[in-house]
């Protein structure tokens, strides 16, 4: 051994021979948990030598015991000693303790129907660990166990193991790799059995709060028989937990909560938690509207802000409208959180929270659940940890055998993935759900991760009020038809152990019926008068009517000043060859030498956003050089990984510019980014595709959120979709955004769909969508082959001094009247069509852009038209086939167009472009190539 371990081990006088099972009772303890073993010792543990590569506490204890012997400090081992048996017995002590810390969960009763029959689990028998009931009065180390005392009767250890972990509460977090955090979970539910020690005024409160949940449940279910309102009945101490957290997270000098949830509860949150009037909600549910326009959507699905007072000082509540998709909300309410917390500098999550209700069946089916884990520690969507509450019906619309709603024990597991603590509570004990919220919000206030509240419960009337259960559940509900309500168990028990009285309980019961009979406010902590600093004004985005054309001109000195510096990049900053060539080309476009490409406009309207005061956040797979290389906004140093971007050091101060590439998702990430849309108005928000064709992973979002969210729930947003479209011959998953399924989206101006031509018009295009005040998301048909085209360039003074282009008319200097015939387009076939042209000489053509597809730029473009007085046809040319592109959703408004043409009906409208298609491209590229032909010639013959 070397030489200062020997010297060590001599100065340790209980390294004797007499002292071996106590040395190795030591060791073996250390084998299941270094930490509960005295620190001298794991040091010395942790040197031991390794064998066969492997860390000395991955070896078994006999070569490792050889090493004492090498000392002469141990003896020979004293074969049948009573001493051994004790110290293999101490072990197993040991080893019993970590069984019930993994285990125990299975064994707990959590299930307040009782119906839930878990297996036999025979790590947590005595006899499992070669004990017996006759060691029960035997004395033992503790060891890290949270007990009070080093040494206890098995007994002892035994009862407190149980009390911890197989009451009402099941424990899964040995999961977990960090020692600190298991450690501190360990402390907290031992030290109380797991089953803390309320006061009477605790218990009160909890019961008040369990008769406000039950109180409007039977409220509704007696004024509105049969409604859907999917109740909250079964699932009552749901109540008292989120209002503890929400009380207990001022304490922590939290500002802001941002809730998720789904149908379940909902109302109940919105009235008992959140303070919404009882007649407001009477008013829905009696049909009145509440939008002045729009679609309005069912009371359960609405979203919900308001401000309540804590023990730490004044809380913004703010519950997101949640669709019947319903996950979906998880992700967009992690995006409203840190854009919260971007607008308040809490990098680390501190000061606002989320916290997301979950249905059992929703948390372990649906996939954007693991998008949504996967996201809690990456640096583009970490937002410090997120509160996770499963309100666990035990059944999944008609599903409730386990075998059928997931492959795994608990709907759960999924949250392991993340190494997240998951706390199983019995609904029925609302003191047990009381405590896991505490040390749920403890946890992640600490640790800044997600934790998961599981808790058990049941629905009393099915998947909502008018189903029958009985049908498909037939002995679970028999079970639920006798079972009594957790407000009458509760009552019963606090009654019958002297804290309350019936009076009392039945007084609570007729005052909150009074508060609902005069539709008052029932919760007591409401704001009445907000602090508005608490949450973001949006009056100077409201009630703007829509308007395409917008002044987006800048200064031309300062847009070169600008340029200059996007361009500089330290020595220390080694750039790739092809990098250095991008930004060598960007410095001779801003002196004019060579035209701007689409790369250096698009960071160009960046820069300038950034200079008048607008943050910038873009994500996407590949967005910080561009999936097609273009944008190189961020570089990287060829020397030591290190990153430099250029629009992060414009000025001291300013706005920030957050470009980050996204793990390979859609659907939570635009659901991200459209939650952090509707939250920052005053930043330009984009999330890119890295080909068009991926927006369909995240369809849920664009239906739900991005084409309706304003009409159903007047919520504004200015979400920027950069979609790469274009016919390259890439094949049919790389070539169209479908453009025709946003079109069909499009109604009441509810967004814009563009396909600009030009580097100039992606520049006003980006910064239209910011300086102008109006929030409508904006859908970009992003080109591909464009970002290089030798004659898709625009130059400074078109940046400086233009605006964006709902047409572009025809270029060139044709004589109007020689005109017969008008080919229109949107995108990239332009050129096509351009280069064409003037190859045939044909110029009896004239060619019209239409920049913006929606809304559809009527007005311009009849005055486009107007001076071809001659005019015969008019050919609506694409590149995408029939049943796709633009042409079924814009064919009637050319018409209308035509028809107020001067020429009237004369003028003829026909199509150009491929034959209708199942698939959106051909996938050989000699198809392709004699497709794309085919369709440009026919665009010409009118």
């Amino acid at each position: 051994m070397e030489e200062g371990k020997l010297k060590y081990l001599s100065g340790t006088s209980y390294l004797n021979g007499e002292n071996t099972h106590y040395i190795e009772a030591l060791y073996e303890r250390y084998l299941v948990d270094p930490d509960s073993v005295p620190g001298e010792w794991r040091g010395y543990f942790d040197t031991l030598p390794r064998y066969d590569g492997s860390p000395s506490r991955d070896v078994p204890l006999a070569p490792v015991r050889g090493q004492f012997e090498q000392l002469g400090r141990l003896g020979p081992r004293p074969i049948g000693a009573q001493g051994e048996d004790d110290a293999k017995r101490q072990v197993r002590v040991l080893q019993l303790i970590n069984a019930y810390r993994f285990r125990g969960h299975q064994r707990a009763d959590i299930d307040p129907l009782g119906l839930r029959k878990p297996e036999p689990v025979p790590d947590l028998d005595l006899s499992f660990h070669q004990l017996s009931k006759a060691d029960m009065d035997t004395e033992f180390q503790t060891g890290s166990l949270f007990i009070g005392k080093d040494k206890a009767k098995l007994a002892e250890i035994v009862e407190a193991l149980e009390l911890t972990y197989c009451r009402s509460i099941g424990c899964e977090f040995m999961h977990i790799v960090n020692t600190e955090e298991k450690r501190w979970l360990q402390q907290r539910f031992e030290s109380v059995r797991g089953k803390p020690d309320y006061s009477a005024e605790v218990r009160q409160h909890i019961l008040e709060r369990l008769s406000a949940a039950e109180g409007l449940e039977s409220y509704l279910a007696s004024k509105y028989p049969g409604t859907k309102r999917f109740g909250l009945e079964g699932g009552e101490s749901f109540i008292p937990m989120l209002d503890e957290m929400i009380q207990r997270a001022g304490g922590y000098g939290v500002e802001e909560v941002a809730i998720g949830m789904a149908h379940r509860g909902r109302l109940n949150l919105l009235v008992n938690v959140l303070g919404k009037s009882p007649a407001e909600l009477i008013d829905e549910f009696d049909g009145k509207q509440v939008l002045a326009r729009g679609s309005g959507d069912v009371k359960y699905h609405k979203g919900f802000s308001s401000n309540v007072m804590t023990p730490g000082g004044e809380i913004h509540l703010a519950l997101a409208f949640n669709p019947s998709h319903l996950e979906i909300a998880s992700p967009v309410v992690e995006g409203s959180v840190r854009a919260r917390q971007d607008r308040r500098g809490d990098a680390s999550g501190d000061q606002v929270l989320p916290i997301l209700v979950h249905g059992d069946a929703a948390f372990a089916g649906q996939g954007v659940v693991m998008e949504t884990f996967q996201m809690s520690q990456t640096r583009a969507y970490r937002t410090g940890g997120t509160v996770h509450i499963v309100i666990n019906n035990q059944v999944g619309f008609t599903t409730s055998r386990p075998d059928d709603a997931r492959s795994s024990e608990y709907c759960t597991d999924i949250a392991k993935m993340v190494q997240a603590p998951i706390f199983h509570v019995n609904g029925d004990d609302p003191e047990a759900a009381l405590y896991v919220s505490q040390v749920a919000l403890d946890y992640r206030q600490r640790f800044h991760k997600d934790v998961v509240v599981d808790l058990v419960c049941y629905r009393r009337h099915g998947h909502n009020e008018a189903d029958e259960p009985f049908g498909t559940q037939p002995l679970m509900y028999a079970e639920i038809k006798q079972h009594k309500t957790t407000r009458e168990l509760y009552a019963e028990h606090l009654i019958a152990t002297g804290v309350i009285s019936e009076a009392d309980a039945q007084r609570l019961t007729d005052d909150y019926r009074g508060h609902l009979d005069s539709g008052s406010h029932v919760v007591n902590a409401l704001v009445q008068q907000p602090n508005p600093s608490l949450f973001v004004d949006w009056k100077p985005y409201l009630g703007h009517e829509w308007s395409g054309d917008y002044d987006t001109s800048f200064d031309a000195k300062r847009l070169a000043e600008l340029a200059t510096k996007m361009c500089t990049v330290p020595e220390q900053i080694v750039m790739q060859r092809q990098v250095a060539k991008v930004y060598e080309d960007r410095r001779q476009m801003i002196t004019g030498q060579a035209p701007i490409n689409w790369g250096f406009a698009e960071t160009l309207a960046y820069a300038t956003l950034i200079d008048q005061g607008h943050p910038i956040r873009i994500t996407g797979q590949d967005c910080g050089r561009g999936t097609f290389s273009h944008r190189h906004a961020v570089i990287h140093s060829q020397t030591d990984a290190s990153t430099w971007v250029p629009l992060q050091h414009l000025e001291q101060g300013q706005p920030t510019f957050t470009i980050h590439d996204s793990f390979l998702a859609e659907e939570g990430i635009m659901a991200f980014e459209y939650g952090y849309a509707t939250t920052t108005p005053n930043a330009l928000v984009a999330w890119e595709a890295q080909f068009g064709d991926f927006a369909n992973g995240a369809q849920v979002v664009i239906d739900q959120f991005v084409s309706s969210g304003e009409s159903k729930w007047g919520r504004l947003c200015g979400l920027v979709l950069l979609m790469p479209h274009g016919y390259e011959g890439q094949g049919p998953e790389h070539s169209s955004a479908r453009l025709e399924r946003f079109l069909q989206l499009c109604a009441e101006e509810n967004m814009q769909v563009v396909a600009p031509t030009t580097p100039a018009q992606m520049f006003h295009l980006l910064r239209r969508q910011v300086v102008r005040p109006l929030r409508k998301p904006l859908v970009v048909m992003q080109p591909k082959s464009l970002l290089r085209h030798k004659d898709a360039t625009s130059t400074m003074s078109e940046l400086a001094e233009g605006r964006f282009q709902l047409v572009i008319p025809d270029q060139g200097e044709r004589s109007p009247s020689a005109v017969k015939h008008v080919i229109l387009c949107a995108g990239k076939v332009y050129y096509d069509l351009a280069a064409y042209r003037q190859e045939q000489k044909r110029d009896d053509v004239a060619i019209i852009r239409v920049e913006q597809l929606y809304p559809f730029p009527e007005q311009s473009l009849a005055a486009a038209l107007a001076s071809f007085e001659q005019l015969e046809s008019v050919c609506w040319c694409q590149e995408e086939p029939r049943n796709q592109g633009a042409w079924y959703a814009i064919k009637s408004t050319l018409r209308q167009v035509l028809e107020g043409h001067r020429s009237g009906l004369g003028a003829r409208l026909v199509y150009a472009g491929r034959d209708a298609a199942a698939a959106p491209a051909a996938g050989y590229m000699a198809v392709h190539v004699e497709q794309q032909k085919a369709l440009v010639a026919a665009a010409f013959e009118g």
